[in-house]
């Protein structure tokens, strides 16, 4: 990978390109979120994350239209509610949400979980494709979905595919978000996407905070003179991953994104390669296909 640096983007399956480093606004009052984006903008983030179910994409709109930031450079996210998936209720969400925000079209809409049985996931899947055919969004994907149901998905997309009359008209899965960190590394999902082009979006980057005293993480923070924090997001950088780190604090928000001055070699990546599974948030991964 070339030189990392703030403006380091990844081209997803669609064309388009998405900025590595992303600011979450997960858990962000709707009163506060205008501010702490604009606060994300002048630290120089260009990638916003944000979900249905969060009830700030309003406030998140403002603080875009209200940039000096031209909206081309500017790449904005959200969910389709993870519980009552249908193709009508994914449709009349995204359309919820272009009038909500204000925005002409969304950078990604992803569908936040893997619940509701195939049916569901797949009418959902096929409102997301006709969306992004018709330019209300711009790139799809999924949030929290296990193998099991990617697996499946790349069936219903070949039945789409059937459906819908040839080639490429059951989409793409430009992007997939799951809590990725070095106690949840996810190999077999980050391996499933790479093998397709799949950009992996990493939430929790930071472990909420909870793992700052880890033995394993406290000698690279006095090794590089950094916290812990900046150290798993470099991690998370130089895996490929578009680390998604959340704060409300400007100090912390800003601390986040200064993570280019420094690399982790082979030894410290080494290091973080932590054979372990511990979620710190939900876990829709290991959900059944019935579900």
């Amino acid at each position: 990978m070339s030189k990392l640096t703030i403006n380091s983007t990844l081209r997803m399956n669609s064309g388009y390109e998405i900025p590595m480093l992303g600011y979450g606004v997960y858990q962000t009052p709707a009163n506060i979120c205008e501010y702490v984006v604009t606060k994300a903008f002048e630290a120089g983030y260009r990638h916003v994350d944000s979900a249905v179910v969060y009830r700030n994409e309003e406030p998140t709109a403002v603080a875009i239209k209200t940039s000096s930031i031209p909206r081309s450079q500017i790449f904005f996210t959200s969910k389709i509610p993870p519980r009552g998936l249908s193709y009508d209720r994914a449709a009349a969400q995204i359309d919820a949400s272009l009038k909500l925000t204000g925005l002409e079209y969304i950078d990604l809409m992803l569908l936040h979980a893997p619940y509701g049985g195939r049916e569901a996931r797949k009418g959902a899947w096929k409102a997301l494709v006709e969306a992004q055919e018709a330019g209300k969004v711009r790139s799809i994907g999924v949030s929290n979905y296990g193998v099991q149901h990617l697996n499946e998905m790349e069936v219903y997309i070949k039945e789409l595919e059937t459906e819908r009359g040839g080639e490429g008209k059951g989409g793409k899965i430009d992007v997939g978000q799951w809590e990725i960190h070095p106690w949840l590394p996810r190999r077999d999902i980050v391996e499933w996407c790479e093998k397709r082009g799949v950009v992996v979006q990493a939430y929790c980057p930071i472990v909420r905070g909870k793992r700052m005293d880890d033995p394993v993480l406290q000698p690279l923070v006095k090794k590089h003179g950094k916290t812990g924090a900046q150290i798993l997001i470099r991690w998370s950088l130089q895996k490929g991953f578009a680390p998604l780190p959340k704060s409300v604090t400007p100090s912390r928000i800003a601390e986040n994104a200064d993570v280019y001055d420094f690399a982790l070699d082979a030894e410290d990546m080494k290091t973080l390669d932590i054979n372990a599974y511990e979620p710190c948030a939900w876990d829709p991964t290991v959900a059944g296909l019935e579900e």
